[in-house]
């Protein structure tokens, strides 16, 4: 059994699986802000970790592993999860390309109802060519994108030009990095808002099914 992380309401409409990026634990400080926002509209989260991070707690430090094998470690952790109620599945940004990866096999089951990346990697910084988005074009699951228009893995100039699913739904917070922190002298606006804007979004993305 994978250990889980949970933030969780008194009172919640539905469960988030949320999986971490390459470089950063369940417990890092993104993450702990998203899953606590996320939290606080009434939707309980459910973190893990994927198994060569979870190592490096024990001091056995392995670079990330392609995201194709990652696989099945993501379908054992919603089969753990999901207790009860509506489920959704995403993550930080290789967390939710992961989540992406096997979004339709799991909605196609009755698993789950959609899908939620928060800063989704598009491409690696400054390889715009190496997109990862090929699935994504013929993705039939529901799906939120949130995503800081100067994210190095895919700005709003960049994604617009994108031949993404009908399903997938982009909201973009303006001046926001791949943490979704913007400048605020530049945009005006204080991370702080942006995690209120990213929650609101999600939570009525998650309302609508």
């Amino acid at each position: 059994m994978v250990e889980l992380l949970w933030d969780s309401p008194d009172r919640y409409t539905a469960t988030l699986v949320l999986g971490h990026g390459a470089g950063a634990a369940m417990d890092s400080a993104g993450m702990n802000d998203a899953a606590r926002v996320i939290a606080s509209r009434g939707i309980r989260v459910a973190r893990f970790e994927f198994a060569y991070m979870a190592g490096r707690r024990d001091g056995v430090r392995k670079p990330p592993p392609r995201a194709d094998t990652l696989l099945g470690e993501y379908r054992d952790v919603v089969a753990q999860a999901a207790v009860d109620g509506p489920v959704f599945i995403g993550g930080r940004s290789m967390g939710g390309r992961v989540a992406s990866m096997v979004a339709d096999e799991l909605y196609e089951a009755g698993a789950v109802l959609g899908l939620v990346c928060l800063g989704y990697p598009f491409h690696p910084p400054g390889k715009l060519e190496q997109r990862r988005t090929a699935h994504l074009e013929h993705l039939r699951t529901p799906a939120l994108i949130v995503q800081g228009t100067r994210d190095e893995f895919g700005t709003r100039d960049e994604v617009s030009g994108y031949a993404l699913s009908p399903t997938i739904e982009l909201v973009w917070l303006e001046d926001g990095d791949h943490g979704l922190r913007p400048r605020k002298a530049v945009s005006g606006f204080s991370y702080a808002q942006h995690l209120e804007t990213m929650a609101d979004a999600v939570a009525g993305f998650v309302a609508r099914w």
